[in-house]
């Protein structure tokens, strides 16, 4: 029988051997249990424009403060034959519903911005849920209907916004033009800066009750009306069935 002699010097190097096996292991486990979740927790993306060969736009405006200039921007729209897309905050619904019901009887489409304007970054999927459908309840007490789109406050969205969204048959729409008239900014600088950035399927973003917005707008629908454009309401621009979304949050129709 022949045995074999282990020295001290050859046990360490068995063992240092083991143990960088096991490290080797362990990484390549970490790294899949690192790639997995980091699948699962993939970045959900809004639509923010639509890719399309036709010149058609979608002006949008988010109703967070007073209403003043309602009948002013009705009129601006009837003008240029432009349908737009409102979105509202449940609180300006219940003190301004003569104003939600003047945009909808004039055609235009009305969009939830959230209940009460929380940062949706900040709250929980049921949380969001809940606000969600109570801004829905309150502009379908108005206008006998549950809107189909969803704008987070601020913009601020998170995945969570997105699947509550999907959860209600919503999609959520951002914008990819913003005038920055809440910014204060002039009507000459919100002129060139939306008409120098519009394309086939923008989506244009503006608010009521701003005071330099009204002559904007009738301006910036009057050079890009010259050039061809269209405006249509969100829900006529996006593709509803048989789609992508980009990096870019451009919406793609597929085949």
């Amino acid at each position: 029988m022949r045995y074999v002699l282990l020295t001290k010097r050859t046990i360490f190097v068995v063992l240092t051997l083991l143990l960088s096996a096991a490290l080797v292991i362990s990484g390549v486990s970490n790294r899949y249990t690192a790639a997995q979740t980091a699948k699962t927790q993939e970045r959900k993306i809004p639509v923010y424009c639509v890719n399309t060969n036709e010149k058609k736009i979608a002006v949008t405006f988010d109703a967070a403060w007073g209403a003043e200039d309602t009948d002013e921007l009705l009129s601006i729209l009837q003008e240029y034959n432009a349908k737009a897309t409102v979105f509202v905050v449940g609180d300006w619904a219940r003190k301004y519903p003569d104003a939600v019901r003047a945009f909808f009887d004039a055609g235009h489409t009305i969009g939830n911005h959230s209940d009460s304007h929380k940062a949706y970054s900040k709250l929980s999927l049921a949380e969001i849920q809940a606000d969600v459908q109570a801004c829905n309840a309150e502009i379908e007490k108005i206008i006998g209907e549950k809107p189909r789109l969803l704008r987070a406050p601020s913009g601020d969205y998170s995945n969570d916004t997105l699947t509550a969204a999907e959860g209600l048959s919503m999609q959520t729409v951002q914008w990819s033009v913003d005038s920055l008239d809440w910014q204060g900014l002039s009507v000459e600088e919100m002129v060139t800066r939306v008409t120098g950035a519009v394309e086939n399927g923008s989506i244009l973003l503006f608010h009521n009750d701003v005071k330099n917005t009204p002559e904007a707008l009738r301006q910036i629908l009057k050079s890009l009306s010259q050039k061809g454009y269209q405006f249509v309401t969100v829900e006529e621009l996006l593709y509803w069935d048989n789609y992508r979304i980009d990096s870019t949050g451009k919406q793609h129709k597929l085949g």
